[in-house]
């Protein structure tokens, strides 16, 4: 077997584990956004994140200490890690607001236009310029999200800002996460100061916003803390296998989730326009996949 075939070979093992762990991510998250909307309602966002923030940053202490994992939480990236902070705050505020104001379902609409996101960020901060062909899909994916407002951009809400700006900075995140891990193995460190910065954040408002929750929202908290963590767990290392703007597409998988947990819980269903949108937005991100791997197979066959 040559050189080429070997390195193709482990780059394509390295390509599904990658998907598999983003598959598996899907689950993790659309678990925590289904508990975020089942308490967003009795609870203003500082007092559940601040919580669950803590809950965090405890189990990224606790996985830490297992001998397979010790590796500390130290980082060699502060700038990046405190853009990725911040941006990850921001995220949580806003997709806590959008949850609170939008069907479950319509809210993955503009999670769909995370890898279009991606894609913009993915070259001044990356390097991963995407190709002319994806950028097509990309594009696919800005008109899947248009069918979601059938009577033009008047039926336009608070709630669909909110929605833009999660997405936005949960990209942003999402980028410097990749940013992050060329340089640095330990996934757990990406998980604990984002979690630990809005914890900090949260606890300033809390006073002011605190109310009792009885023992069984509490436990929903703590459900919510521990789905988020592995979901982020999970999502860091599959960052660190592919390219953001690949990844994020593979996220599509959500909507499955979103639309089953919103009629089995919420009693949510979609407009059609909604799986009009969310069909162009998953074949968008099917072609970005696909692509991806075709340009792998390239560059191993020139090698």
């Amino acid at each position: 077997m040559s050189l080429a075939e070997t390195l193709g070979g482990r780059a394509g093992r390295i390509a599904w584990a990658g998907a598999g762990l983003v598959v598996l991510y899907t689950g993790f998250i659309s678990s925590a956004d289904a508990i975020t909307k089942l308490i967003a309602g009795g609870y203003a966002a500082p007092q559940m994140y601040a919580l669950s923030g803590l809950m965090v940053m405890g189990l990224s202490l606790l996985a830490d200490r297992h001998p397979a994992q010790r590796q500390g939480l130290g980082t060699r990236r502060p700038v990046a890690m405190a853009v990725r902070c911040a941006a990850t705050v921001v995220a949580a505020l806003s997709f806590f607001h959008a949850f609170r104001l939008l069907p479950f379902a319509e809210v993955f609409l503009f999670i769909g236009l995370m890898p279009l996101i991606a894609g913009l960020m993915s070259g001044p901060i990356l390097g991963e310029h995407v190709r002319p062909a994806a950028w097509v899909a990309l594009a696919a994916g800005f008109v899947g999200m248009l069918c979601l407002f059938p009577d033009g951009f008047a039926a336009i809400s608070a709630g669909h800002g909110w929605a833009m700006l999660a997405s936005v900075s949960g990209t942003l995140s999402m980028v410097m996460a990749r940013l992050i891990g060329r340089t640095e193995r330990n996934a757990l460190a990406q998980v604990f100061y984002p979690n630990a910065a809005l914890a900090a954040v949260m606890a300033l408002a809390l006073p002011f916003v605190w109310v009792p929750m009885p023992l069984a929202d509490l436990g929903w908290v703590a459900a919510y803390a521990g789905t988020l963590f592995l979901a982020r767990w999970v999502l860091v290392v599959a960052l660190r296998m592919m390219a953001a703007y690949v990844v994020t597409p593979l996220m599509n998988l959500q909507f499955v989730w979103m639309v089953a947990l919103g009629a089995l819980v919420f009693g949510e269903y979609p407009a059609p326009g909604t799986y009009l949108g969310v069909t162009i937005v998953v074949g968008s991100g099917l072609f970005l996949v696909i692509d991806a791997e075709l340009r792998r197979q390239q560059e191993a066959a020139r090698t």
